[in-house]
Parts: structure tokens; sequence; C-alpha cells
């Protein structure tokens, strides 16, 4: 089946949410695809808050928002990006406000504003600790209302290209049914997330967060960077990995070791965090954020997140007892390199979200900046996707390539797969997590690039059509595959310790 569209929107995130709207808003006609559903994207995890130097809390000025950005990013931004992104905080903020996001307010009536790790001020602006979600759901609503056209349950599988090399469109599988579908645009936005699960179980991150559109991109010719940079959170839960906010520590947690000691600061960015934490587990200790002190009151009006999945992942109750955390892979920085517009390498393909580089982040993201980065830069995508788009000749069209299924058919199944992916997250978290040598990033390289010959000799099982989950699953291994190549070939080529990528 075929699908045509001005803009063809690739993941619906808050990324690719805000891409669509402002894309239909200059006129365009929009379709989004979405390998999930909108409400389940990653963005709902990002409970901290969103950054603007409003000041409505403290002193603060654009100039500190950007220099904060500047020096936990290491040297690795571009401080015209970086100037950019800042500069529009109070715009995007402003709109997020206006249709309807419900911000907590302060006594005064304005939205209310908390520290982060690493910034200079109480500049993040939170809605509780839900943040991601509410913003999410909000923009989602704004989509429906303007009747942007949805397609849930569809896997990305190629771009396509015309004679000119041009992007055009995508191939796409049909989970529900097994079939493979053509949409066809005239530009195309790839939002489709980063790739933090690559570690596996040893992640913040949903199940889905495999890379894909970074994979696609690659084999189509765009160019990534920084793909080393990867942001390990310092407080996920022991033994689920899922996430803790900033928040916690936002509003006054402790971090303290099993002899009840605060050893670093906890308000650090970060990778300094993240490796303090570590340290101190490589010396045997355990480590817990402690929020006990805050009370019971403070903890269920701004923190009622974080109590509910400490009391279900880790059966502790925060407000009575302290949570066992442990750094775990969160963000990704590197990816599909972008300009000032949000155009990628290949005309026609344009990126945005934690899928995208825009050079804002570098080597370490400073927090509250990831939802900022999602509404500023969505924007832009959308905005220039548009008008890329409508300036298109509509005669022209992708030429055919080779049936990709037929390739991903072709396995003989004799190796299961499966037995590689929780393997592979290990050994990443070991091997290319938060300290790494240049020993261990060769020998993980090495065994990428084995399990990768072994790929004719896996496959699918599974024969059928209708929501073939081990056909997905394997699709997904593929792209894995990739993106862990292009994790451990750019941290090799970075041979000195930069934020994110801290090497001994």
């Amino acid at each position: 089946m075929n699908y045509k569209s001005d803009v063809l929107v690739i993941g619906a995130g808050g990324a690719g949410l805000t891409a669509a709207l402002h894309a239909k808003e200059s006129g365009a006609r929009v379709i989004v695809i979405t390998k999930e559903y909108p409400t389940r994207s990653q963005t709902c995890m990002a409970q901290g808050g969103i950054n603007a130097a409003l000041g409505n809390v403290e002193e603060d000025s654009v100039e500190s928002h950007i220099a904060n950005t500047l020096k936990s990013a290491h040297g690795e931004a571009d401080e015209a990006a970086v100037r950019f992104m800042c500069s529009e905080a109070i715009n995007a903020v402003e709109w997020l406000d206006s249709i309807g996001v419900c911000f907590s307010r302060a006594k005064d009536a304005k939205i209310a504003q908390r520290a982060l790790g690493g910034a200079s001020a109480a500049r993040a602006c939170y809605a509780q600790d839900y943040t991601g979600l509410k913003i999410l759901h909000t923009i989602y609503d704004r989509c429906l209302q303007e009747n942007i056209e949805m397609k849930n349950e569809k896997y990305l599988l190629e771009l396509l290209k015309d004679e000119e090399g041009r992007v055009k469109g995508a191939k796409v599988l049909d989970i529900r049914s097994g079939e493979v579908e053509v949409y066809e645009a005239n530009a195309v936005i790839m939002a489709s997330g980063g790739y933090s699960r690559i570690y596996d179980k040893n992640s913040t991150n949903s199940t889905a967060s495999t890379g894909d559109g970074i994979a696609v991109a690659l084999r189509a010719g765009a160019k990534l960077i920084d793909m080393e940079f990867i942001q390990f959170h310092p407080t996920g839960l022991k033994g689920s990995s899922i996430l803790i906010s900033e928040s916690a520590r936002g509003e006054g947690g402790h971090i303290v070791n099993s002899k009840g000691e605060r050893f670093t600061n906890e308000l650090a960015p970060r990778d300094e965090l993240s490796r303090a934490i570590n340290a101190e587990i490589a010396k045997g200790e355990q480590v817990f954020l402690d929020i006990r002190h805050l009370g019971e009151e403070l903890i269920n009006e701004g923190l009622p997140q974080e109590r509910k999945l400490a009391k279900l992942y880790e059966n502790v109750d925060p407000v009575h007892e302290i949570i066992p955390i442990r750094p775990v892979a969160h963000y990704t920085m590197g990816g599909i390199e972008v300009d000032h517009k949000s155009q990628t390498s290949l005309s026609g393909l344009y990126a945005c979200g934690e899928c995208a580089n825009h050079r804002v982040h570098g080597a370490n993201r400073l927090g509250g900046n990831s939802l900022l980065e999602i509404v500023v830069f969505g924007k832009e995508a959308g905005l220039n996707a548009a008008k890329f788009a409508l300036s298109q000749n509509t005669e022209s069209s992708y030429i055919e390539q080779p049936d990709v299924m037929n390739d991903i058919k072709a396995g003989k199944n004799e190796i299961d797969f499966y037995s590689f992916r929780q393997h592979i997250g290990d050994m990443f978290y070991k091997d290319v997590g938060i300290v790494r040598t240049r020993e261990q990033l060769e020998s993980a390289l090495k065994e990428i690039l084995e399990i990768k010959e072994k790929l004719p000799l896996m496959g699918v099982k599974d024969t059928s059509k209708v929501y073939n989950t081990n056909l997905v699953e394997f699709i997904e291994f593929r792209n894995v595959l990739a993106v862990c190549e292009q994790v451990v070939s750019s941290a090799l080529k970075r041979e000195v310790s930069c934020g994110a990528h801290y090497i001994v």
C-alpha cells in the first residue's frame, strides 16, 4: 500500500509531534508514523523539567544558561546552536504554557522552577515529576485537534531516494498485518529517538530505543557524529534501571554510601556524578539516594512518581527508607549530523530530537535541556521541512530498491540471536561504559564484528505475518549491531577523555 504526503515524520515523541504541528501550520500535508504509540514515547521519561531562564525563583539570565550548557558540553558543543536554543527557551516554555501544559506553579502563580545538576540557578520548569509526560500528552492532543494523521505500529525499514539522491519517503513494515508499505513524501523528518537500549537492561530507556532511525539513516548515506557520547544517569534504580529523576536531587536529595556518608556533590554534571558513584561501587560500597529528610508532604507534592517507582520496583518507601541506585545508560548525545536548519547531509531528510545531533549537548547534556531541545529544534525541523517540501516538484519519484525484507528473511536461523542481545548489553556496560580503556574498546569492537559475521546464520523462526514480534526484534537486533559498531569506532577515534567519554 502507498501513502503520500508533503512531510513524513518518523517518530511520535515530543520532537516528532512538535515538528508535525509546525509543518502542518505551514500548510504542508503531514503524516506521522510511529513504532509504538505516541503516548508511550521516551519523552514521557523526562521527568525533571525543561530549562528556561525565566528567573521566577531566583535571578537568572539567558547568558548564564548558555554558559552552563557550554561548560557541561566540555568544548564539544556549537556555541551558535547553544545560543539559539537557550535564547529560544523562554518562547518555548511560553508556547507550551499557551497550549495547556499544566506546569507546577509557585505561590505567585508563576511557573515553578527547580535547580538541576550543572545549573547556576533554579531554571527547570516542571510539572511535578511528570514534566515530559505532561508536555507530550498536551502536544499530542494539539496534533489530534489539528487532524494530523497518525499511523501507529509502523516499523521503519529504509529511506527512499530519487535519482538525484534526495530522500523521497520511507518503506515501512506494518506490524499488525506484516505487510510492507510505502510512504512517499517530499521531505522526511527523522525523530525516532536515541540508542541507549543498546545497553539492554542497563538503561533507563524503553525497549524501543534501539537506534532504528539512526541505523536506517546511516544505511541511506547520512553522516553520524559523536556516537561515543552516551550519558549515564546517576540515579537508576539498582535492580531495574528505572529512572529516579534528577528532580529528587534538585529538591535536596542526598547521595550516600553504605556507611551513610555523602561523598560527592549531588548537583554536579551527570558525567562527574556517575563516575563518582561508579568509583564508590568499585570499592565494594552500595550507593543510595536519600530523600527522607525532605518530608512526606514535599515528596507527595513534588516527587509523587519517584515514590511510586521506588515502592513498585525496589520495595522501598523513600519517605522512610533510602533508595538503592546505580548509574545506567540514559541519553545519547551522538546521532545524525544536522545543520542549523535541522537538515541532514541528505537532501530532503531532516532530523530532530535524540536521534539528531544539533551539537547543543556536546560531550555531556545538561539536565533540563533535552525537553528544551525537542521543542526548539522540533519547531525548526517542522518549519524547514515544510518549506522544502512545498518548494519541490511533486512529479519526482523514488527509485525502487531491492526488497529489504528478502535480506532480513534470508537468515538460516541456525543461531538464536536472542542469546546475544543481553550479552551485548552487559558487555557494553562493562567495556563501553562510564569508564573505558582502549583495550576494552578494541575488545568490544572485535566482538561486535564477529557477531555481525554470524548474522547470515541468524534469522526469524516465526513465519507468521500478523504481529510477528520475532521479526521486529530481529530487525531491531540488526540495527543494534550497526549502532554498536558506530559507537565503539567513534570511541576508539577519540583518544582523550571528554565528558561522557572517559578513558583511562
